[in-house]
């Protein structure tokens, strides 16, 4: 391993924000703040509003960003019928402080949009999602401008873009271009919102049948952008691992967080037993391995419905993973075996050392600091082999689906 892989494996500016972390304390004060900074990271609410016309999609949306089909446990209920009279919450199944509210259709018989917002209690919600699948019209641009006066974010979603595109396939056979014609969408769509009295407005066009092509990325962008710092991760973790887009920023995130989580472990720290310690809190680590087969969908359970979602064989599936270590069930005395082998040793003295040029207190126990090496490669390349193995499966999932 040399300065360069090191670098790219521990940035300049990850270790000056663990340089911080040790500004007030030793080496056992500044695992134990990291590690009260940990405590309800991924428990953090996030509500999010998703309102349209009654037909709209909305309850199928719902439905495939949380990674279920319409008939699985837990779906919203969908229909060309209005189906939602109330505000209807859905957790995520994986993340439970995830929810997405179906509210009611307006613009139908049932409701009036004059009334809709004193209905539905709006400053509940983190941001709306407004959604239609033709034309957006004045009850949208009027509850767009209600939720705006309130402070509130909200973001249009053109829905059913694949039935578009194919009609136009039908219609225009010889001039035909696909690009062209979302541009040609989206446009109209800005136009009607910007006369209605809507200035920039974010549209994104969307296909719950094709949730990997077209705007959704751009949408995934815009909000994690726009959510406040101590909600981006978790409305990013929760996001199906349908496009390449999702498992590299998820890394990106992953790989900021591996220092706390390191550091956090290894503060108990204090008889190596070599490269580590009996009373390291090695529950995290097993927890934080958990965590990253959940994210990027490698767990049975995510395995199993990723396959019945797009009609595959999930012993094909796993063919394509690489690292056996993501197969295997991740236990304590997994981890424990992990930590104690001979190569991962050596690698986590050369990250202390090069962490300790940067943070000198990390080395103020020396059984800590050795902990923290260990632990940081175990998590460091765990995580690579993960993500690396999820953009496999990936991309055999999209084969031959067009």
């Amino acid at each position: 391993m040399d300065s360069q892989e090191l670098n790219y494996a521990f940035p300049q500016n990850q270790l000056q924000e663990m340089n911080m972390a040790f500004e007030n304390g030793d080496f056992l004060q500044a695992a134990e703040k990291v590690k009260k900074s940990l405590v309800g990271i991924n428990d953090i609410p996030l509500n999010i509003a998703v309102t349209g016309e009654s037909g709209s999609g909305k309850s199928t949306f719902i439905n495939v960003i949380r990674g279920l089909g319409d008939e699985d446990e837990g779906s919203a209920k969908t229909g060309v019928v209005e189906t939602t009279v109330v505000a209807t919450p859905y957790s995520h199944p994986r993340h439970r402080n995830v929810n997405y509210y179906d509210l009611p259709g307006f613009g139908t018989t049932r409701f009036n949009p004059n009334k809709y917002l004193e209905l539905v209690e709006l400053t509940q919600f983190d941001f709306f999602l407004i959604i239609a699948s033709e034309r957006f019209r004045d009850c949208h641009i009027q509850l767009a401008q209600a939720i705006s006066s309130m402070g509130k974010k909200f973001y249009f979603v053109r829905s059913k873009i694949d039935a578009d595109l194919s009609a136009f396939r039908r219609h225009r056979r010889s001039s035909y271009n696909e690009e062209q014609m979302l541009m040609e969408i989206r446009n109209n769509c800005i136009r009607g919102l910007h006369d209605g009295g809507i200035m920039c407005p974010r549209v994104f066009l969307l296909s719950c049948l094709e949730l990997e092509k077209y705007d959704f990325y751009l949408m995934q962008e815009t909000l994690e952008n726009e959510l406040p710092i101590h909600k981006r991760h978790v409305f990013l973790l929760s996001l199906p691992n349908i496009y390449s887009q999702a498992l590299k920023s998820k890394r990106d995130y992953f790989r900021t967080q591996i220092w706390k989580r390191a550091l956090a472990s290894a503060g108990k720290a204090s008889i190596p037993i070599p490269g580590f310690s009996p009373d390291s809190d090695i529950d995290l680590l097993v927890n934080t391995m958990k965590e990253y087969k959940e994210a990027f969908g490698l767990d049975q359970r995510s395995l199993n419905c990723l396959a019945k979602t797009f009609d595959k064989d999930i012993n094909d599936l796993q063919t394509v993973i690489r690292h056996k270590l993501v197969l295997n069930e991740i236990t304590y005395d997994l981890v424990v075996n992990l930590l104690n082998r001979r190569e991962l040793t050596a690698a986590a003295l050369m990250v202390t050392e090069y962490a300790a040029g940067t943070v000198p207190l990390l080395g103020s126990v020396a059984a800590g600091a050795v902990a923290f090496g260990t632990a940081y490669w175990l998590l460091y390349s765990f995580l690579n082999d993960i993500a690396d193995d999820a953009g496999r499966v990936l991309s055999r999932v999209l084969e031959n689906t067009g």
